[in-house]
């Protein structure tokens, strides 16, 4: 759910310097590689550990780890990289979220070359969820909770409320791209999006080689 620049509260967070990097159809680079591996990766090894649960207990908890490890690496990379990776760039209140919400039902969401806010709080929802798994997963493992019940129940629910949130992701991203025609999963195989309208003259024509980090 992700999504030219605005004006108001907002706006400082989409605009760009009229100097940065475009190609010559004016997309801009706005995932950057770790990313668009991360939530490759992510989605590849959900699928692995989901459908070895009872199959492999070694590949079950070894794609498990893999997620941990993933999510870990998510997190510090939300604090110290590239622009729009950062949770600074996509963490809005809740009201502003809500806010979103109603306006994307009535298809009148304005769009985000980032994250929107409710793709936003996606992430952050996904995030926390899978780190319930994760270490509702590896306390399964550990002698002193073998055999818990509860904590089995905890491991069960989070896949399940895990699964909901990812068909509500995927619907926001059909719905966003449908409404702002522009084909977000590509965006995020290539890392470049359709940018703001850049000022006549100040636009900077290139060819797009790959993405280069966004600005800070």
């Amino acid at each position: 759910m992700d999504a030219p620049a605005q004006t108001g509260a907002h706006a400082g967070r989409d605009a760009r310097p009229a100097s940065a990097a475009r190609s010559r159809d004016g997309r801009i680079a706005v995932w950057d590689p770790f990313v668009r591996i991360f939530h490759w990766s992510l989605l590849t090894l959900f699928v692995v550990a989901y459908l070895t649960h009872d199959l492999s207990e070694t590949i079950h908890q070894g794609a498990g780890y893999g997620i941990a490890v993933l999510v870990v690496l998510r997190v510090v990379w939300g604090l110290v990289g590239s622009r729009h990776a950062r949770f600074r760039d996509f963490v809005y209140r809740p009201t502003a979220v809500l806010r979103f919400l109603i306006a994307t039902a009535r298809f009148k969401a304005p769009r985000h070359v980032g994250h929107n806010p409710a793709g936003g709080a996606m992430v952050l929802a996904l995030l926390l969820n899978i780190a319930v798994i994760c270490g509702s997963g590896i306390m399964m493992t550990m002698d002193r909770f073998w055999g818990q019940k509860w904590i089995e129940e905890v491991h069960e629910t989070a896949v399940h409320v895990c699964i909901g949130l990812i068909v509500l992701h995927v619907l926001g991203v059909i719905a966003a791209s449908l409404e702002h025609r522009e084909n977000l999963v590509r965006s995020m195989v290539t890392g470049w999006k359709r940018g703001p309208a850049a000022p006549a003259g100040e636009q900077r024509s290139i060819e797009p080689t790959g993405p280069s980090e966004p600005a800070p």
